[in-house]
C-alpha cells in the first residue's frame, strides 16, 4: 500500500510516496481501509523538525505522519469484539509517536476509533484531532460553565471552528478572533461577536472574558491575557510558546494552562453525535489527492485557511 512519507526534515517537498506492506493488527487492533486522512498544524511542524514527535523519530525516518483517519474496517486482531470488518470509523491514531495516517491503510487501537453511522467518511476525517483538541481545551482544562464568556483565537481555522460550536452547545457566550473575511462565517456558527485580530485594539474591544482558548500562541496569546477577568483562565494549545504565555501570565496573575490533545473515543463518539444529528457542522477547506501532500502542507503553513484540509486516498471520491 501507498504511504506518504517524511523522508528528512525540511520544508514540503520532503514528502515522498512509497510502497510498503500491509500490517496485520494484534490484540485489541484493527487495520482500517483508509479513504481519508486529515491534515493538522502538527504535521507540518513535526515534517519541519520541530516538536516532541519529530524529537523522538529523527532517528527513525523515512516516518509516516497524519493522525486523523476514516475508512473501513478491513481486518481484525485477536480479542477485537467492539468493531467488525466492514464498520465505517473515524479516529485520531497513533498519536502522538506512532501517526500512519497518510496511508491507504493503517493499524489502530480500537479505543482509537469511533463508528460512524451517517456522517460522510471525509467530514470523519476532519473531526478528531481538532475536535478533541477543542472539547479538551475548553472543557477538560479550560473548565468552561453554561452561561459563561469565551474568546477563541483563529476561531475560524479547524479548531477553532468547532470549539466554537462546542463551546455554544454547551451555553457558553463566543467571543470570536478572526480575520474580517471570516467574520460572517464565525457568525454563522453563533458567535456572539467576532473581532479582527490585525486591530491593535482588540484586547480592549473584546472585554473581560472567563476563558480563552489559545490557538495562536505567542504574541497573540501574551495579548488576550489582558481579556482574562479575575477567576479566569487561559488555555494555549501550541506548545512551542506555553512557557513564555504562561510567564507572562503569572506576572499578571492570570492562571495559564496548557494542554496536549489525547485520544477519548467516548468524546470522539459525543462529537460524531453532534455531527449526525446537525447540532455541529465541520467545514472543509480542501480535498488533495494523497500525491499532493507537499500542497496540503504549504497551504495550512500559510496559516489562513477555514476548517479542515484533508487527503484523499486513490480510488475514493
Amino acid at each position: 500500500m501507498n504511504q506518504l512519507q517524511i523522508t528528512a526534515f525540511g520544508d514540503p517537498s520532503v514528502l515522498k510516496l512509497a510502497c510498503v506492506p500491509e500490517t496485520v493488527p494484534g490484540e485489541g487492533q484493527v487495520r482500517v481501509r483508509v479513504h481519508y486522512a486529515g491534515v493538522n498544524p502538527i504535521d507540518a511542524k513535526t515534517r519541519a523538525g520541530l516538536g516532541w514527535a519529530a524529537a523522538q523519530n529523527k532517528e527513525k525516518l523515512p516516518w509516516t505522519p497524519g493522525y486523523d483517519v476514516a475508512g473501513v474496517v478491513e481486518a481484525l486482531g485477536p480479542g477485537v469484539s467492539a468493531l467488525a470488518v466492514g464498520d465505517r470509523v473515524c479516529g485520531m491514531v497513533g498519536f502522538p509517536l506512532a501517526g500512519g495516517g497518510y496511508g491507504e491503510s493503517v493499524v489502530a487501537q480500537v479505543d482509537e476509533l469511533a463508528r460512524l453511522t451517517t456522517l460522510p467518511l471525509d467530514q470523519g476525517a476532519g473531526l478528531p484531532l481538532a475536535g478533541l483538541t477543542a472539547w479538551q481545551g475548553l472543557f477538560e482544562h479550560g473548565e468552561l460553565q453554561k452561561g459563561q464568556r469565551v474568546l477563541i483565537l483563529a476561531a475560524a481555522g479547524g479548531v477553532g471552528h468547532l470549539a466554537l460550536q462546542w463551546a455554544r452547545a454547551w451555553g457558553a457566550e463566543v467571543v470570536a478572533l478572526a480575520s474580517p473575511d471570516n467574520h460572517g462565517f464565525v457568525l454563522g456558527l453563533g458567535a456572539r461577536a467576532a473581532f479582527d485580530y490585525h486591530d491593535p485594539d482588540w484586547p480592549a474591544r473584546v472585554g473581560e472574558v472567563d476563558l480563552v482558548l489559545d490557538l495562536v500562541g505567542g504574541e497573540s496569546g501574551q495579548r488576550a491575557l489582558a481579556c482574562v477577568k479575575a477567576g479566569g483562565r487561559l488555555v494555549t494549545v501550541p506548545t512551542i510558546t506555553a512557557e513564555a504565555i504562561k510567564a507572562a501570565g503569572s506576572e499578571g496573575g492570570v492562571e495559564v494552562r496548557g494542554m496536549l490533545v489525547h485520544p477519548d473515543s467516548k468524546q470522539l463518539a459525543q462529537m460524531v453525535m453532534l455531527l449526525e444529528m446537525g447540532e455541529a457542522h465541520l467545514q472543509l477547506a480542501h480535498i488533495f489527492p494523497l500525491a499532493e501532500g507537499a500542497l496540503a502542507h504549504q497551504a495550512i503553513e500559510g496559516g489562513h485557511t477555514r476548517g479542515k484540509l484533508l487527503l484523499r486516498m486513490d480510488g475514493h471520491a
